[in-house]
């Protein structure tokens, strides 16, 4: 299942209203049951970011091959990766 552009805003949007308070992640799930979510630290995920904000990471899912990997493309998109980092750098 892809993610369409209307999904997307709605992800960021509540990753930039959590930043500097609580976790985003069990609104995200109750939002996207759909999406596969796993959260880790910045440091866990090589590949570049989606998009960046000052506390997360957002990385895509795809597993349209064999294995599951990190995509730049919402329409291969199943899930997400919310890498938590630290804003001082």
């Amino acid at each position: 299942m892809a993610l369409d552009e209307n999904e997307l805003i709605e992800l960021e949007q509540l990753i930039t209203a959590a930043e500097g308070r609580a976790s985003p992640l069990t609104e995200l799930r109750r939002r996207f049951p759909h999406l596969a979510l796993v959260r880790c630290d910045a440091s866990d995920v090589t590949e570049p970011p989606f998009r960046s904000f000052p506390h997360y990471d957002l990385h895509l899912i795809d597993r349209s091959e064999h294995c599951v990997q990190i995509t730049a493309d919402p329409l291969l998109a199943i899930g997400i990766v919310l890498a938590a980092r630290d804003p001082s750098g």
